[in-house]
């Protein structure tokens, strides 16, 4: 019943997670104690579920049981054999709630207005109109934020107030979720386990994970193929020079919508991204990154003729010209690109 109430009654007191059943609790607590009871016979690894260990000893074995009923192709998970075969027999069992339409692979719900979207990218776009409802306001620079407690985060760029401590190597942090990230380049914990193939990671295994999936969407101009569908409608727009997006104040327009956004900051003179160092505001996250160098005195764009080292990308590539007897143009164009 608690699928249906959503209730959650088993609680981490490590982290604050919650879970519906016992059993969940007791195989996510192993993420913190590093317990993995279940051990390969054939190598050293060793796992904290049952499952991911039999997954894993398919790798050994080269066992590949699920055998598609249509062609030749055979993989190691059901759930894989079951996403190929809806390309030969063109099922969608999964059906969106506010227009019935229907897909091959599951739709990404808004958890705030239960609207569905076929691809995770669409969800992001509009999970944006959500947050662009912001209605907490910081007095001291007019920035608006979905929360309180991202306005309080935000307000510690202004106060330099850095309260989350790394007790390792005496790092202070502005947020908790920063710390968490850092304490394990500590520890070398990987909390997150890939389904398909049971490597661990200490970041988000979200782009590892794009590695498993099928390029089932095949451009209709050329043969690039895509994970998602979304993507796909992206690049086929480099070929029929589509620009939906059209921006009201000076006409022009663009493919991509995120790029759409950007461009309008350039009307609004909103600056998003703000450094916790100096509080200098950005319009573009990049931009914000690159600045920050400034602070850290990072320069991670090395000549491989001279060793010497850049801030910036663009940088690196007008300092070669001077090795392949090029005349460079200023410098100035990469302090351009942070105004």
């Amino acid at each position: 019943m608690r699928t249906h109430t959503g209730e959650k009654p088993f609680h981490c007191s490590q982290c604050g997670k919650y879970f519906s059943t016992k059993g969940n609790l007791v195989l996510h607590q192993r993420i913190h104690t590093g317990e993995k009871p279940y051990a390969c016979p054939h190598c050293d690894k060793r796992f904290g579920r049952k499952t991911h260990l039999n997954r894993h000893m398919r790798l050994h074995t080269d066992e590949k049981l699920f055998k598609c009923s249509h062609c030749e192709k055979r993989f190691c998970q059901k759930a894989l054999l079951i996403r190929h075969e809806r390309t030969h027999t063109g099922e969608r069992p999964h059906h969106c709630n506010v227009c019935g339409r229907s897909f091959k692979q599951k739709l990404f719900t808004c958890t705030r207005c239960d609207i569905s979207f076929p691809t995770l990218q669409e969800k992001i776009l509009h999970s944006q109109e959500h947050r662009d409802q912001k209605h907490f306001h910081c007095q001291q620079c007019g920035r608006a934020c979905v929360s309180s407690s991202s306005l309080n985060a935000h307000m510690r760029t202004h106060t330099g107030e850095k309260p989350f401590h790394c007790s390792q190597c005496d790092k202070y942090f502005s947020i908790k979720g920063n710390l968490v990230s850092h304490q394990k380049t500590h520890t070398g914990e990987k909390t997150h386990t890939c389904p398909h193939c049971d490597r661990r990671f200490q970041r988000s295994l979200k782009k590892h994970q794009k590695t498993h999936l099928e390029k089932v969407y095949q451009c209709s101009h050329c043969d690039k193929r895509f994970h998602h569908k979304f993507n796909l409608i992206i690049h086929e727009r480099t070929h029929t020079g589509e620009k939906p997006y059209l921006c009201s104040h000076c006409g022009k327009s663009f493919a991509h919508p995120s790029i759409f956004k950007v461009h309008q900051r350039v009307h609004s003179g909103e600056k998003p991204h703000h450094c916790s160092v100096c509080g200098k505001s950005f319009s573009r996250h990049d931009n914000l990154v690159t600045h920050k160098r400034t602070h850290t005195g990072e320069r991670p764009y090395k000549c491989s003729q001279c060793d010497k080292t850049f801030t910036q990308r663009i940088l690196l590539r007008i300092h070669q010209k001077v090795h392949a007897g090029e005349k460079p143009a200023s410098e100035s164009v990469g302090t351009d690109l942070l105004n």
